[in-house]
Order: C-alpha cells, then structure tokens, then sequence
C-alpha cells in the first residue's frame, strides 16, 4: 500500500488561513509599519478570530521572519540561476542589484525599512533551523568563482565580501528610497564595489 505525500483536508487548511493571514498581514505592515500595525486588522482581513493569528504566529515580527526566509531563499534560487549561466562577477553583482531592488519595490519603503530593522536586531526571535542568508551565499560562491575564472584578487575573503556588499546595498536603499539619482548611485556602487575586491 502506498503513502500518499498528499497533505491531509486539515493540514491543506491550516496552510491556506497561515497564507491568508501571512498576505493581510504583509498588506497591513506596507500601510503603517511594524510597530502601528495592528492585529485586529490583519484578521479582519484574513478572515479568522483574533487568536488564530497568534497560533501562526507568536509576533508580528514572526510574520516579518517568514517573509524575510521566503523572500530570501527567492532571491538567492533566481541569483544562482542566473549566474548558472556563465555571466561574469560584474554581470552577477548587477543582478544581485537589480533583484533587490525589486523587493524595495514590492515591498515599499516603510516594509523594506522594517524588514532590513529585523534582518539585523540583535534582539530578533530565533526559529528552528535559521542558518546562514542564501542569498549572502550566492554572492560569495560568484566571487569564489571570479577569484577562478576572472582573476579577482585570491586574498579576498568572498563571505566577507558578499556581507560588505550587500550591507553596503541595504544602506544605500534605505537612505535613497525614491531619490531620482538612486540609479545612478547604485551604478556607481556596483563599480566601486567591483574595484575594491579588484574585479575588471
């Protein structure tokens, strides 16, 4: 007899109210922030009682973890697809750029400003199996790659790295949103940063 990997009418159900819950709760934070954000809204929208929100979520900001392990394991599938497909270290870190920004984009800037708050708290809530940023990985595994094949300077450090570019990108994101020289700007970042790990 066969086990099915199907999951059950419950399990089915449980996952389409976290998703409901997981979609007002997002629309709610792109309104007014975080801290503002209130609970009685977010299941309004959802649909369900105000307790079944926090037995999906114990905080507002383990909704905002979720988004965050969502959006990043996201960005860092479609940076390994694109570098899957020889481009150069420049091309790479462009792309790097360009997703990112993507997310500002979607998200807006009160989200996105929330969002990289927790991605760095120091008082952030721990969940089961959070490792290393796949997307902080995929920078690093393209510059280890370019210290091969593009001659980019062997005393670099690619984790370290990819951690300076990408803290220097969210940086410049959140400081520029909807500036009209953002653009330039982050041209201007994409060659100074190509520069200081000695890349052509």
């Amino acid at each position: 007899m066969a086990v099915s990997d199907k999951p059950s009418a419950r399990e089915t159900k449980r996952l389409q109210t976290r998703e409901r819950l997981m979609g007002a709760a997002v629309a709610e934070f792109k309104r007014s922030g975080i801290a503002a954000a209130d609970v009685g809204a977010i299941v309004a929208a959802a649909g369900v009682a105000h307790g079944t929100f926090f037995f999906h979520f114990p905080t507002k900001e383990h909704v905002l973890l979720e988004l965050e392990r969502r959006e990043e394991e996201r960005i860092a599938k479609q940076l390994a697809r694109f570098a899957a497909d020889n481009h150069d270290l420049a091309q790479t870190f462009g792309e790097a750029i360009r997703l990112i920004v993507g997310l500002e984009r979607r998200l807006g800037g009160i989200l996105f400003k929330d969002f990289l708050a927790l991605h760095f708290s120091q008082t952030r809530p721990q969940t089961d199996g959070e490792s290393q940023h796949p997307v902080i990985v995929e920078v690093a595994r393209a510059i280890e790659r370019a210290q091969t094949l593009e001659g980019v300077d062997g005393d670099v450090d690619p984790f370290n790295s990819a951690v300076f570019f990408l803290l220097g990108l969210y940086a410049l994101l959140t400081t520029t949103h909807n500036w009209p020289e953002q653009s330039a700007m982050l041209d201007d970042y994409l060659l100074r940063s190509l520069r200081g790990i000695g890349a052509k």
